[in-house]
């Protein structure tokens, strides 16, 4: 009896401490450390480890850190280019975040630590001193699909003080495996628009960022499904089921926010897998885009649901470039694996004299270039 009151007093004692804020915390090392040659010098106590590593900075390949005092590993990268960089740690063959750095992001299921090397486009992927937007994570109901569906929707700074005036909306779409929260926690899309707003090299605009996966209703810890471990595969779209249903959210967009509601004022791009769902909605809805920007796109994807061939392609096509858009513009990586099937997709366009702007850019299918596509592509819109 004694050893079950002694029990529940320890009990008693300790269950109030999980429940705290934890005030108590603080890092065993400083890291990570962007040093004024724009390297970074990363750290990680882990005093019982034989082999420490980090992934993020070099390609996919690791690099090795060395151990110091008191059991601190510590490397510095190489002189890195300006970005936003995800990293992990590898400690002993398990895979973990900096526990020193309070900045993360998600990419599927996986949690990666974030630092920003400034320069060039990176700045505009950090926080400034500028007037912000909102985010707001939106339930609508979609009856193509036939349940309610969350997308994040960004308003510009001053949208809820000026009531009579109204914007334009680009509806921005993310890649297989991402969700309505990839773009603005990846792809830093919010800070974006805010800073190129800021400095006038963009129109104050709406973006809409829904949930290209057909059969979810919102990210993982979101719906009913309860607490999964996300993938690839689990989020997969219905083929051609999205695309029809974005007349759903461009309607629901239209009768809840103040916009422009006609072609000339609306944009859409997406990349990889949303970059296809952007090609087939734009072909799909000729009269409802004006600006169309295919970023890594996966065009002409045998799974899409639609007939991909040439034949399939010349009428809807067709119908699209009768009153053709002010701009269809496409961008991939030299090292994209989806290189070649844009290269063919634009080989039709130019047999067919279809008008479209190209950007080429180094590297692959990253967040890297997807971001800088963003930056290069919303100053253009609206004008």
């Amino acid at each position: 009896m004694k050893k079950l009151l002694l029990s529940s007093v320890i009990l008693g004692c300790i269950s109030p401490v999980y429940a705290q804020e934890a005030l108590g915390f603080a890092p065993n090392s400083k890291s990570p450390v962007v040093n004024p040659d724009s390297t970074v010098t990363l750290s990680i106590r882990a005093p019982k480890a034989e082999k420490v590593s980090v992934f993020g900075f070099s390609a996919y390949q690791p690099i090795e850190l060395t151990k110091g005092a008191e059991g601190v590993w510590s490397v510095t990268t190489p002189k890195l280019k300006p970005d936003l960089y995800t990293y992990s740690f590898d400690i002993d063959g398990v895979r973990t975040i900096d526990p020193a750095n309070a900045y993360t992001a998600r990419d599927i299921s996986a949690l990666f630590s974030e630092v920003i090397v400034p320069g060039g486009n990176a700045d505009l992927y950090a926080v400034q001193d500028v007037p912000h937007g909102t985010v707001s994570k939106v339930w609508y109901n979609s009856p193509i699909l036939g349940m309610d569906r969350r997308m994040t929707i960004y308003t510009p700074a001053g949208y809820e003080d000026n009531k009579d005036k109204r914007y334009p909306v680009f509806y921005l779409l993310h890649g297989m495996g991402g969700d309505e929260e990839a773009w603005n926690e990846l792809g830093r899309a919010s800070i974006i628009l805010d800073n190129l707003i800021a400095s006038g090299k963009a129109e104050p605009m709406i973006v809409v960022m829904p949930n290209g996966n057909g059969n979810m209703a919102a990210a993982p810890g979101h719906t009913g499904d309860g607490m999964y471990t996300p993938n690839g595969e689990y989020s997969k779209a219905e083929p051609g089921k999205f695309e029809k249903s974005m007349a759903d959210i461009v309607k629901y967009v239209d009768s809840h926010y103040r916009t422009i509601p006609d072609k000339a004022h609306r944009a859409i791009a997406g990349l990889s897998m949303g970059g296809g769902h952007t090609w087939r909605t734009s072909m799909m809805m000729p009269d409802d885009f004006d600006y169309i920007g295919l970023f890594s796109a996966a065009v002409r994807w045998n799974g899409s649901g639609v007939d991909n061939s040439d034949e399939g392609l010349i009428k809807p096509l067709e119908r699209q470039f009768k009153q053709a858009p002010k701009l269809y513009w496409i961008a991939i990586g030299k090292e994209d694996f989806l290189y070649d099937l844009n290269k063919d997709y634009r080989l039709m366009l130019d047999g067919m004299k279809i008008p479209y702007e190209y950007h080429e850019s180094e590297g692959g299918h990253t967040w890297t270039n997807w971001r800088d596509y963003l930056v290069l592509f919303t100053p253009r819109l609206f004008k």
